[in-house]
């Protein structure tokens, strides 16, 4: 766990310090999450072991006190942006570091709270969500991505040959109106459904921006939640493009396997995202604490750099596609015949 703790919060103190402090602090935090990060990856003696065992806690205090974090931070980082005394320069390092910060730790970390068996730290996942205005993720992920992954029936599994700015309105329409569609199913008309709460939890951080700073705090937030959700996006569409299940039967497919997520080893960006780039073994078993997430080499696809650096080769997308296609179509397996 030490190595999540020391990664995690150390980027959670240099925001702190840049909003309340200045200084050197906003350029640090921009470097911490990029630059450092990047660094310490390439630094092999620091590889985390690919199988972890069973010594690991389950790591859940650590998610809360990264979520209870998150909302000074993201308030704090409006108020900075909005009211403070800060240079232009320094807000905005603030603003890219802040949402750096939002969209790959806690998007990784709220991802593992709605994943929880405790509904207190599924509601603190969903409200980490609600707060940059995502909150309907919560159940796409959940009812739609783990059900289809790997199939045309997820709009968060990038096809083959598909760009990040094709992907991502149709990713993001589709979790909405298919997690939407998911839920009502479940319920069939009782109780309330989840959506009001996502989309008045959205209206109080609206609302929670307009005090801070007035029509200049919304739009902080809304600049915010865009670039955070950006990330988030970013993630899907790398850890499962051009990877598809087979169909076995006529709208039936193979059961998720470690050949349908990309996956990368890299310690240092691994722990700061909580093993969020060890998503087949995610697939595999949901309901995992992160610390425990195993990765075989041998039987799941590795990304050719770490997460974020992928991320970043995504946004050019003849780079990407001369990168990836060929790796994809090495996991590809023919369509059995029916019958």
């Amino acid at each position: 766990m030490l190595r999540f703790t020391l990664a995690t919060l150390g980027m959670v103190v240099l925001l702190a310090l840049a909003l309340a402090a200045g200084g050197p602090f906003p350029a640090l935090a921009l470097i911490y999450i990029t630059v450092f990060t990047y660094a310490m990856d390439r630094l092999s003696a620091l590889a985390a072991p690919d199988h972890p065992g069973q010594e690991f806690p389950a790591g859940n205090g650590l998610s809360v006190l990264l979520a209870l974090a998150h909302f000074p931070l993201l308030y704090g980082g409006i108020w900075a942006l909005t009211q403070g005394t800060a240079t232009t320069v320094d807000k905005i390092l603030i603003f890219l570091s802040l949402s750096l910060f939002i969209g790959q730790v806690g998007n990784s970390n709220a991802h593992e709270l709605i994943h929880r068996s405790s509904r207190v730290l599924r509601r603190l996942g969903v409200a980490v969500y609600t707060s940059f205005l995502f909150g309907h993720h919560a159940s796409a992920h959940v009812r739609v991505h783990h059900v289809h992954a790997a199939t045309p029936r997820d709009p968060n599994s990038a096809r083959q040959g598909e760009s990040f700015y094709a992907y991502a309105p149709r990713a993001w329409i589709g979790g909405f109106r298919d997690g939407a569609r998911a839920e009502s199913q479940l319920r069939q008309g009782r109780g309330w459904h989840p959506y009001v709460g996502y989309l008045g939890g959205a209206a109080v951080s609206v609302a929670l921006a307009a005090l801070i700073g007035g029509a200049a705090g919304v739009l902080a937030l809304l600049a915010i939640a865009a670039y955070a959700q950006a990330q988030l996006l970013l993630s899907d569409y790398v850890q499962h493009y051009g990877l598809r299940r087979r169909e076995i039967a006529p709208g039936k497919y193979e059961p998720v396997g470690p050949q349908h997520s990309w996956n990368a080893p890299q310690s240092f960006s691994s722990a700061l995202m909580l093993n969020a780039p060890r998503h087949s073994d995610h697939h595999a078993h949901p309901a995992r604490p992160y610390p425990g997430l195993d990765l075989d080499r041998e039987r799941m696809p590795i990304l050719p750099h770490s997460l974020p650096v992928m991320a970043v080769i995504a946004l050019v997308p003849p780079l990407w596609r001369r990168l990836m296609d060929r790796r994809a179509r090495k996991w590809h397996r023919p369509e059995p015949a029916y019958g």
